[in-house]
């Protein structure tokens, strides 16, 4: 089995922070939480951070941003985020959808996503020690197919079955029923997702930022389970 040292700092609108490690290097996926939070799941060990990604501007996956490249982190998100977030300066690192790049041992590759952004991205990570890692959050569709993954962080934001109940029962406002569909990934497109792609080497599956009032952590864990065969985690369980 290919091991995937991760910590989970955060995977909510509350804010949103991965920790993935390997031997020798740290990479920070998204720093929506406060800074000296950030510092404390490190374990203010950053002498082996090699860098961030940040998949958009929205604060529950940006919040650190600006302190972060202030403390010679440098970070890694599409030109349009860091333009309507207002930074630069010589830690900030615009990329492109579809043009790889390499930090450290990492090698990564963006791709597109959908969401109401200014640039969302997605990220294909690679690294010897864990192989082909795959990160999307904060997407109402995953256009692309992927080839030989081993890992799979995913957001799955909510139930389209549950949100149209709660909108029946006026429990949840039209606006909010909207923008969820325009902007997160939902269990059900999850499905179609996962089964679009060979999923033959794949090890885990770790299922993010679950909306609070419209999802269901066992069910989305049984569900995804048995369409894949593959062990799943909710983050933040």
């Amino acid at each position: 089995m290919i091991d995937l040292n991760l910590k989970i700092l955060g995977s909510s609108s509350k804010g949103n922070c991965y920790i993935l490690k390997t031997s020798k290097e740290t990479l920070i996926l998204e720093c929506g939480l406060n800074y000296k939070e950030i510092q404390k799941g490190l374990n203010f060990e950053l002498s082996n951070i090699v860098g961030c990604l940040v998949s958009h501007e929205h604060k529950d996956h940006s919040k650190s941003i600006k302190e972060l490249t202030q403390n010679s982190i440098k970070v890694y998100s599409g030109a349009g985020t860091f333009n309507r977030l207002g930074i630069e300066n010589h830690n900030v690192n615009p990329v492109k959808a579809l043009e790889q790049f390499q930090i450290g041992d990492f090698i990564i590759l963006p791709f597109d996503v959908q969401h109401d952004a200014a640039e969302p991205l997605g990220f294909l990570i690679q690294h010897p020690e864990f192989g082909k890692l795959l990160f999307a959050t904060d997407t109402y569709y995953i256009k692309y197919q992927f080839d030989g993954l081993n890992h799979i962080l995913v957001e799955c934001n909510y139930s389209e079955k549950i949100i149209d109940r709660l909108l029946e029962e006026g429990k949840i406002l039209e606006t909010v029923y909207n923008r969820l569909k325009r902007s997160h990934l939902s269990l059900e497109k999850l499905k179609v997702f996962l089964n679009s792609n060979n999923l033959s080497d794949v090890y885990g599956i770790i299922l993010l930022h679950l909306s609070d009032m419209n999802s269901d952590s066992n069910l989305f864990k049984e569900d995804i389970e048995k369409l894949t065969g593959i062990p799943v985690t909710i983050a933040g369980d």
